[in-house]
This record gives structure tokens, sequence and C-alpha cells, in this order.
């Protein structure tokens, strides 16, 4: 839609967990070296945080088409909100397991067991990765548990990477899951990004679309996507995707704060109100006191000075008038 006007090849803020769009962070970089290692080198069970829309979904994506996992076939489980027997049928047929695994804890794991250690055998790793632990019933993550103890003497023939919100490892310290979180091997969390990662984030999405980043919004206009996203990386992206929207319809470009705003209280997102610019009080010094009226002399018994006379001291004096 507005991809020409901007100079763009194609939309730049998708929300679909597109691992090119991957903006990499030292904490992204950190929690991706993670999940490479966990995965390739079979460890039992690695933890993924984030609040939502932080990314977790594309690190996942980014890891699996990464080279250290290409090798490794990979069960994802987006949607674990499932019963204890809609996860059994989800495993049998994800692993191409029997109908009768389908319907049989026991068959799913006898047949599930024989299935990893031939891919084992054939050099192919396998890995089961769940999202959205967080939504997860106490009796699947009991299920998982369990199926982290598929291994032979020497390694794990199933590594698992469960992928959750932060509320997610506060269940781990249950004391009902003390087993569970005895597994974890690794651990890694994404926080929010600060105001220079979410230029970063912006600027990289439109260079990867094409385009210019400098040329479609102002410096100040990312400052308040930063404050009125609050450093999530999906709503950054709900936020920019609508303000070029706006900023098409209007014709406006670069795009400014105020589009930002606007879009913002369309989200009901707490957007900064623009500064104004402060109103200079002239302080004007208060008006200094009448000066007092001289003091009288006092009156003096002293002689006058010879030579002055005072006034009106021929008042009533009788003068005589001649006319000759």
């Amino acid at each position: 839609m507005y991809t020409q006007f901007f100079g763009l090849t194609e939309l730049p803020f998708e929300l679909s967990p597109n691992p090119k769009y991957l903006l990499l962070t030292p904490r992204h970089r950190e929690a991706l070296a993670n999940l490479q290692y966990g995965i390739s080198a079979r460890k039992s069970l690695t933890l993924l945080t984030g609040e939502a829309g932080t990314g977790k979904t594309t690190l996942i994506q980014a890891a699996l088409a990464s080279e250290a996992c290409r090798s490794t076939k990979i069960v994802h489980l987006a949607n674990p909100t499932l019963t204890r027997g809609e996860f059994v049928e989800y495993l049998a047929r994800a692993f191409n397991l029997s109908n009768d695994a389908c319907h049989s804890k026991a068959l799913l794991i006898s047949e599930l067991e024989m299935e990893l250690v031939r891919r084992r055998a054939a050099g192919v790793n396998t890995a089961l990765v769940i999202d959205e632990a967080q939504s997860l019933e106490r009796e699947l993550l009991e299920e998982i548990r369990l199926m982290s103890n598929i291994e032979t003497p020497t390694e794990k023939l199933l590594p698992l990477v469960l992928v959750g919100q932060p509320e997610f490892a506060d269940r781990l310290n249950l004391p009902s899951l003390k087993q569970l979180k005895q597994r974890v091997a690794l651990r890694c969390s994404l926080g929010l990004l600060d105001e220079n990662e979410t230029v970063a984030y912006v600027e990289g999405r439109i260079r990867i679309a094409g385009g210019h980043a400098s040329t479609i919004f102002t410096r100040e206009a990312l400052s308040v996507v930063h404050r009125g996203a609050a450093g999530i990386p999906r709503t950054i992206s709900v936020i920019c995707d609508n303000a070029l929207v706006s900023g098409f319809a209007s014709e406006t470009r670069p795009i400014g704060p105020d589009i930002i705003r606007e879009v913002c209280a369309d989200f009901d997102l707490k957007a900064p109100a623009p500064v104004k610019a402060p109103v200079q009080v002239v302080s004007v010094p208060p008006s200094p006191p009448p000066a007092a009226p001289p003091a009288a002399a006092p009156a003096s018994d002293a002689p006058k000075a010879e030579g002055r006379v005072p006034l009106f001291s021929n008042f009533g004096r009788k003068r005589g008038f001649s006319f000759f």
C-alpha cells in the first residue's frame, strides 16, 4: 500500500516471525547462542523466557534456520493448550508413529524411543520445541519431564526447548515442579529494548525492506515510538506500520512525532505529550521606596551670617513715598 511512496520493496513491519528481520542485541545474541547450543549439543532442557512481543518466536525461527541446527529435525508445538490425550496424539503424528500410538501413552513412549534411536544412529538429531509454555497444564509439564528421560547411557535423545513468558519461570519455583526445574541445563531471557535499540530495530527493518529510515521517520518520531511502545518490538512494529499508513494517506514524509502520537492514541498507548516551550518570566525589581523629604534645619540662635538679608525682613516697615 505505502511501499512505493516511501521507497520500500516490501512491508517492513509485518508481525510474522521472519528471522531475516531479527534484531541481534547483546541479549538476543546470547539467547540465540544458548538455543543453538542446547539443540545441537542435545541438552536435556533449554529455557527461554521473555515478555509477550519481545521476539521469542522469531528467535526460535532464527535458531532453527541457523547452520548449527540445520541438520536437526524439529517438532515445534506453537499452541500447547492441549489435554493429555491430545498431546499424545500430536506427538505420535509429529514423529510419524503408528495410529495406535495416538491413543496409548505406553505405545507412544515405546515407539518414540525406538524412532529416536534409529534417527540418532543415522546421524540425525531431533528436538522438541514448545512455545507459549506458560499455558501448559500441570499434567503436561509432568509428561514433558518424563520425555526428558529418553536417553542412552551417553546422551539425550530428545533435547527439549521450552519458550514462555516470565511467569513460567516463576512456576518452576513451585515445589511440585522441582524435578522439572532441575532438568534445565540452559536458561536465557529477552528484555525490553532501550531507545537506541528501538532506533536500530526500526532502521534495520526499513533497510532490509529496501528503504532509508532517515527519509521516513524523524529522530524525534522514533523517540516517541520507543516511549509509546515501552520497548516491546511487536508494539514498535504495530506503531510504525500504522504511522506509515497515516503518512501515506496525508502524503507526509518524513513522519514526525505528531503522527506517532495520533497512532498511539488510537491504540490507547501512552505516548509522551509534546514538550511546550517554557514561558519566560521577567522579574521586575521592586521600585525603591520614595526618598524621605529632607529634614528641616533646626532653629538656631546664632547670629545670621553677615551680608545675607533674611527673606521678608522689611515686611511691615513704613515706607515714605514722594512724587517729586
